[in-house]
């Protein structure tokens, strides 16, 4: 029932364009009828209560002790999750960290910003998987900041580019909440 929700509400918000016409460039450089944008459903309150509901059941059993992923995605998603597993009972806590694209050159030069520590076991989230680059590029700096990722889950699979088998590849299992079928149903 959240799932029908939550897709519903990518129409409700604008956050889901479809355009079998002229299409959208995807930050791949290869086009798609399809334009996905988590940034305008996550800026609404019952969106994030709905994603962290359904990635919160979808979690629940897995070890970990921060939550984070590449800026800008990966913000406000690490942060809906932490925050209502916090709330819920049993209350869980979940640590947030944000990795950066490249390093500061300034301050401490980190990599990645937040609250994770060296060892910890950590989900790597993102907002949308197309070709898998962003959960990969995330993957490496969590690697070389000795983190663990065992598993990524993402707000949308938009099945196009082979981005799960990309990052099924590099050894982590990938959780998504809805794909493109999912958004494409929901057209009201």
């Amino acid at each position: 029932m959240y799932k029908a929700q939550l897709a519903a509400l990518f129409w409700k918000y604008e956050a889901f364009k479809w355009d079998s016409h002229d299409g959208f460039l995807l930050a791949s450089g290869k086009k798609s009828p399809f334009y996905v944008d988590c940034r305008a459903l996550l800026a609404h309150p019952d969106a994030r209560w709905l994603v962290a509901n359904l990635a919160c059941a979808s979690i629940q059993q897995l070890p970990f002790e921060a939550i984070g992923g590449l800026e800008i995605g990966a913000i406000p998603l690490a942060t809906a999750i932490s925050d209502y597993a916090f709330a819920t009972q049993p209350s869980r806590t979940y640590r947030t960290f944000v990795v950066r694209k490249q390093a500061k050159d300034h301050g401490l030069g980190k990599r990645i910003e937040g609250a994770a520590n060296a060892n910890d076991r950590v989900l790597v989230v993102d907002d949308v998987l197309t070709s898998g680059g962003s959960i990969l590029q995330a993957l490496r700096a969590v690697e070389e900041a000795n983190l663990h990722a065992s598993h990524a889950l993402v707000l949308v699979d938009r099945q196009e580019q082979d981005g799960k088998n990309k990052v099924e590849a590099a050894g982590v299992s990938l959780i998504s909440l809805l794909n493109l079928e999912d958004l494409k149903a929901a057209k009201p």
